[in-house]
Formats: C-alpha cells, structure tokens, sequence
C-alpha cells in the first residue's frame, strides 16, 4: 500500500508509474485520496482541539468544586455535554473518512522502479539474459503428461478422482523426485544464508491483506469459510506475516527465511495444451526465499536472490531465460519483478518457474513492518521474495529435457536426494 504522504509528495511520479501499469483512472483515484486525506486530517485537528478543550475545562470544574463555586461548576459541566458530543460525532466522521481512505488506498498497485518499461502484457516483457543448451530431442520427443504415463510417475487422473483437475498424485519414483527437489532447493537456500522454518497453510484476513492478496487476489485463493481462513496461495503470505505488525532494530536487517510449503490456487480454469500436466495446477509444491531489508540495500539484495535462482538451475543444468516485467504484467504489489523461464524442448515453450520481486514498502506499509533507524526513528522497511523454485514446471523441465530412449535421466545434483539416476 502506497503511504499518503509519497503520493502528495510525488503525485506526478506516481502517476507515470500508474500509466506503465496501464491503471485506470488513475489520477480520480489518487485525486480522491489527497481529498479524503485532507478531510481526515481536518477532521483529526478538529477532534484534537476538542478534546483538548474538553480537558482543560474538566479541570477548570475540579477546581471550582474544590473552592465551593458550585454553580460556575454546574455551567461548565454543561459545556463538556456539548464537547462530548461534538467529539462524538467527529470521531465517527473520522472513522468513517479513515475507512474510505483505507479502502482507496487498497484500490492502487505499486509504482513500478524506474527500470520498468511500459507494456501491456507479457509480450512486452524485456529478456534480460538467457543460459544453458537447449538439447535436440529429436521427432519422438514426449511431453511430460505422456511421460509420466509411461513411467508411472503421475496419476492426473487419478488425483482428479480424488479431488478434481488440478490436484495430481505422485507415484514411486515420481514422489521421491519431488521430495529430492525440495530437499535440494532447501539446502541450497539455507546453505545461502537463509534461515529455514515451518509455518502453517491457512491464514487469516489480516495476513491475506498484509502481503497484498487480499483484497487483489481474493477470487484466486481457497476460503475456508465456516473458520474464515485462507490456504496460503504461497509460503510468501505466512513468511511475510511473521513480522506484521514488529519493529526491528536496524542491526537485525537484513532477515532471510526459507520455507516449503503446499500452494493452493483456484486460478487453473483454462484448457488446452498450455495447461496440461504439471503446466497449471490447483495444489502444487514450492520452496520460496523472503527477505526483509534496508531500503538502501534492497536492490542489491534482488540481484543477489537473482544470481542465486541462476546458481539453482545451473547446477540442474537446464535452460532458461530471465525476463524483466513490463508494468503491464508486474504483479499488484510488486516495484521490479524478474520471471525467470526454463525451456520445455518436448512443449517447445517457455515455462515461468520462478519470480524474484522487490516491494520497497508496499507491503511493509500493510504490515506496519518498521525497524528504528540509526537516528531513531521508525522507518518502513523493504520487503522481498522469490521462488527458489516452484516444482511442477521445474519437474516437466526435467522430465522432457532429460528423457532418452532408455528412460529419464536424473540430474546429476539430484542423484544423492533421491538415490536413483534413472527412471525407466
């Protein structure tokens, strides 16, 4: 959530930030909450000079008690009848302009960095860079799905009896792969300088609008209704949470924390080949890095979670590509986001299978994530995140990049976590 004071101080930067995004009505918007912020702060002086006043004559009726003046007392009790109730009523007025301001300030996304193009989707994305050998699979070359049938790794079907599309279960191999890949992305990341933790799955409200899914993102996410809580559509929702409403020293900055968890999303409803398989599910699995930062460090701090994701499939050894967001297609909270995409050689497409997003206080703003500054003050700290990685599009990599006509080849790295080189 954008700070009030930022956009009466940049209201023209943030405007161009708006336009990249292609936000509409962007300048009624920001006008209506420089009104509403007015209004507020008018009503909150008022309310304070009441009260103030208000107090002194509370005081004022002590002490003409105190020296028999009864009837001088009486009078001024009166007047704080009538101040009670002026502050009553401002008090509410102010509730009510705080609750519009709030619920106008939800309605705007992140300005986007300046590094960010204008574009309207993500055919306006920049490539950035690209790595690794695209291998010749020849004419005979299958898709993950059709593998995975073969080799009885994933049952789709099965997890659709199950539960519906969406939700696949992995089978012998299939499943010790997957769990390889966890471990592997956790000790990579922890062995960076991250701190691993186990957090829970649902949410409440409060965490859903502290990370910016909420109220953005709320058709998306599973709501479990009778107890109001939310499964987490990725570890960043919990993560992040932790630190909602703390005040960190500037000595405790930066914070990393690692986790893996189950995400939840109900956004799979499209068909065709672009979806099929691992491409797009409702439940799947995902290792995410979290960073909590001093906003002069919070970019190099980017570029570092960036080169190590880059390290993570280097050691896979499987193309990608990076590419940096165009505001058109950088998420809601995001400042600057980097995709990073392997390449599906049975698909011949790319697939997105991790994002490494900076939120400057975007978030922070929502979570009242402060820490006290070397001068004292309380200061909004930066928050970041990236998947290191997501599995299922990782998986599919693996599984058409690595296949041969004898079986799947197990990358290298890999081997010791699952205790196998070969699927067949």
């Amino acid at each position: 959530m954008l700070q009030v004071q930022f956009i009466r101080d940049n209201k023209s930067t943030v405007l161009e930030g708006l336009a990249k995004r292609n936000f509409d009505n962007a300048e009624t918007i920001i006008n209506q909450v420089l009104k509403a912020d007015e209004t507020r702060r008018e009503t909150q002086v008022l309310l304070d000079n009441v009260l103030a006043e208000s107090n002194k004559i509370s005081k004022e009726i002590g002490n003409l008690f105190k020296s028999g003046e009864v009837q001088k007392a009486n009078l001024l009790k009166e007047k704080t009848g009538q101040l009670k109730e002026q502050s009553k009523e401002l008090s509410e007025k102010l509730t009510i302009v705080s609750n519009e301001l709030q619920d106008l300030l939800y309605q705007i996304p992140n300005v986007p960095h300046a590094s960010v193009v204008a574009g309207k989707n993500e055919e306006d994305n920049e490539e950035v860079f690209r790595e690794g050998i695209i291998p010749d699979l020849g004419e005979n070359a299958l898709p993950h799905w059709e593998l995975a049938k073969k080799y009885d790794i994933i049952d789709f079907d099965l997890g659709a009896k199950i539960s519906g599309a969406g939700f696949p279960v992995y089978k012998g191999k299939g499943a010790r792969l997957q769990r390889a890949l966890i471990n592997y992305f956790l000790d990579k990341n922890t062995g960076a300088g991250y701190k691993e933790v186990q957090v829970p799955h649902l949410v409440n409200e409060a965490s859903g609008f502290g990370t910016g899914q909420l109220p953005d993102k709320e058709g998306q996410m599973y709501h479990v209704g009778a107890d109001d809580l939310y499964l987490i559509p990725t570890a960043e929702v919990p993560i992040t949470n932790i630190f909602r409403g703390e005040l960190l020293q500037e000595a405790d900055l930066p914070v990393t924390l690692t986790g893996y968890t189950p995400c939840f999303r109900r956004e799979a409803g499209s068909y065709g080949a672009h979806v099929r398989g691992l491409n797009r599910l409702h439940q799947f699995d995902k290792v995410e890095i979290v960073r909590v930062e001093h906003p002069a460090n919070s970019y190099e701090a980017l570029n570092g979670m960036v080169e190590h994701i880059k390290e993570i499939l280097r050691e896979l050894k499987l193309p990608y590509r990076i590419l940096r967001l165009c505001g058109g297609d950088t998420g809601f909270t995001s400042a600057l986001t980097f995709d990073f995409e392997l390449f599906s050689t049975a698909q011949d497409r790319w697939l997105e299978i991790s994002s490494a997003s900076n939120f400057e206080t975007f978030q922070a703003n929502r979570l009242k994530l402060r820490f006290k500054n070397k001068e004292g003050k309380n200061e909004l700290a930066h928050t970041l995140n990236g998947s290191s990685l997501a599995l299922p599009r990782v998986l599919a990599g693996i599984l058409e990049n690595y296949q041969t006509e004898n079986g799947i080849k197990v990358p290298e790295v890999l081997v010791p976590y699952c205790g196998f080189d070969m699927i067949d």
